[in-house]
């Protein structure tokens, strides 16, 4: 078995859920923090677009946007003699692009839920808006933020239509697991597709029991609160 759609969707998955979570928390933050309603309802749909769009659409986009035939790809190119699409942070951008709004919605729903109750009573004791976050509301919405996080590294795990739109299906650069399994199954190699298949089915069983472990703990800090 060819290890490496593995070990470059580990990287990838790795990498983009880093750039994913704190891209997410502050956007989520931002999103909260608007007193306009209209405000609100529309940059929290175009943050979440990429949810409901087909990734190959998510990927086309992205490809108009960075292609080497595009203004900013080829500014890229020119000055910084950098071409994302078909590399290897083609696959990192694609993972972000559509893991965002899983980490967003998960962080936004998490802070949402904190107690304002607390926040008031901070701003009263003197703390400044970027302690009350970090050492209030982070800790608060910490379980929800978790939880968010791994479920943006398991969709960066298991992206492959926009990873295929821009940053192709080429062998031991950007074949990520989904894209292996793909090709083992168009050259009719159904053992291999099984054996990828297989570290698929462990990775995401892994991830539900994780997701389910900080479920119940959020649940647990939230009946606290309500006995308190």
């Amino acid at each position: 078995m060819d290890y490496s759609p593995i070990l470059i969707s580990l990287k990838t998955a790795s990498l983009s859920i880093v750039i994913t979570f704190f891209i997410g928390i502050f956007a989520a933050k931002w999103v909260v923090e608007l007193k306009s309603q209209k405000a609100k309802i529309i940059i929290d749909g175009l943050l979440t677009m990429p949810l409901v769009l087909p990734p190959t659409v998510l990927g086309f986009f992205i490809l108009y946007i960075l292609g080497v035939k595009r203004p900013l790809g080829r500014l890229l190119l020119e000055f910084f003699s950098v071409k994302i699409v078909f590399s290897w942070s083609a696959t990192v951008i694609a993972a972000v692009a559509v893991s965002f709004p899983l980490m967003y919605r998960s962080a936004r729903g998490a802070f949402e839920q904190v107690d304002k109750n607390f926040i008031q009573a901070a701003r009263t004791l003197g703390m400044c808006e970027r302690s009350i976050f970090w050492r209030i509301i982070m800790p608060l919405a910490l379980p929800g933020v978790t939880s968010g996080g791994i479920l943006s590294f398991t969709r960066g795990l298991g992206e492959f239509g926009a990873t295929a739109m821009i940053a192709g299906n080429i062998a031991n650069k950007t074949r990520t697991l989904p894209l292996a399994i793909y090709s083992e199954v168009a050259a009719g190699d159904m053992e291999g597709a099984y054996e990828y298949v297989v570290i698929v089915l462990i990775v995401s069983f892994i991830v539900l029991s994780l997701m389910n472990y900080f479920t119940i703990k959020e649940s647990k800090y939230s009946n606290k609160d309500v006995i308190k």
